[in-house]
């Protein structure tokens, strides 16, 4: 998800983080979506970041115990028409409204959510829609999402958002989620080739000058097919990890705009699916790998859940600014949580 520097933020909507939507990935770094054919085949069949994370690897008595670890996508809502959704039963909090319904006429959570459902397997997920229909999202309603999803049995919170400034009310949603035992995942930004900014919250959760030592939460990066650094995903001291972000086959949001993204012709029933790049598709593969790990090992505190995908990841214990300490390994890291019981 692109976020607006906060000057623009602020010039235009009075907010301390605004995320917005656009079409194509340019210079600016915004995330890129292409809508394929309709396919009632599951959402990464034809994905090659499944296979290259070994996610496809995991033991299936693993991904059925992942119903037990509820992870919580806090975004702009998502198209529960889906078949992606359709077994999960999704719970659902809109913290504008108070309601239940999350309808996604934007499109940005729903492929976000189905990547946390293909990684996760059968993880419950919590759809919190805290942005509108533009996908902008102020700190204020980032906030609200993260405390209803954790005081609602949120373990694991994904935040494909990313803004130049943090607030006093984001540090403090943050340090809630934590201090309650959640995992916190964001994305680390995709602005590299504009000025490679620091960004929030991601840097809240891997400090500035830790090189990946620590911190309370994951700041997910993109890599490639190659496993290399995705050209836009931000580098640097606080980059925890990384996951595929690049060409990632996703969920599409039926109610999206045609001037949003182009539509493919769906059927009755049938899902529709694209490709997407971006750092915020790298985070919720972070996520749904977080609820395999959990899955293997409940008596897992959230920093030995991040410490695990870290140290199984593809540095092999080494860390590098532009991957942290890797691409994921799901099922390395499962079964490194499985030695532990």
């Amino acid at each position: 998800m692109r976020v607006a520097t906060a000057a623009t933020a602020a010039a235009v909507a009075g907010l301390a983080l605004v995320a917005a939507w656009a079409a194509a990935l340019g210079p600016s770094g915004t995330e890129r979506f292409v809508a394929g054919a309709s396919d009632s085949s599951p959402v990464g069949a034809a994905d090659w970041s499944v296979s290259s994370t070994a996610d496809d690897r995991v033991p299936a008595s693993v991904r059925a115990s992942a119903a037990r670890i509820r992870v919580a996508v806090v975004d702009t809502g998502a198209d529960l028409s889906s078949p992606v959704f359709a077994a999960g039963r999704p719970q659902t909090f809109d913290v504008q409204t108070g309601g239940r319904s999350v309808t996604d006429s934007n499109g940005h959570g729903t492929f976000v959510a189905s990547l946390v459902a293909e990684f996760g397997g059968s993880a419950k997920l919590m759809i919190v829609k805290a942005a509108d229909a533009q996908g902008s999202m102020s700190a204020i309603n980032e906030a609200a999402g993260i405390r209803y999803a954790v005081l609602h049995g949120a373990k694991i919170v994904n935040l494909s958002i990313a803004g130049t400034t943090t607030s006093p009310v984001e540090r403090s949603a943050v340090s809630f989620a934590v201090k309650h035992g959640a995992l916190v995942v964001a994305a680390v930004g995709n602005e590299y080739r504009t000025g490679n900014p620091v960004e929030y919250p991601a840097a809240l959760l891997q400090p500035l000058g830790s090189d990946g030592s620590g911190g309370i939460g994951l700041a997910v990066g993109a890599s490639d097919e190659s496993g290399a650094r995705a050209p836009f995903s931000n580098s640097g001291s606080w980059v925890s990890i990384a996951a595929p972000g690049v060409g990632v086959l996703g969920a599409l949001s039926s109610l999206s705009s045609p001037t949003v993204w182009p539509r493919a012709a769906t059927d009755a029933g049938v899902g529709l699916y694209g490709y997407g790049s971006g750092t915020s598709f790298a985070a919720p593969e972070v996520s749904g790998a977080a609820a395999l790990v959990w899955a293997a090992d409940p008596h897992l505190t959230a920093q030995q859940v991040a410490g695990i995908l870290k140290r199984t990841a593809s540095g092999g214990g080494t860390w590098t600014p532009d991957l942290g300490y890797g691409v994921i390994d799901v099922a390395s890291a499962v079964a490194a949580a499985t030695a532990l019981r």
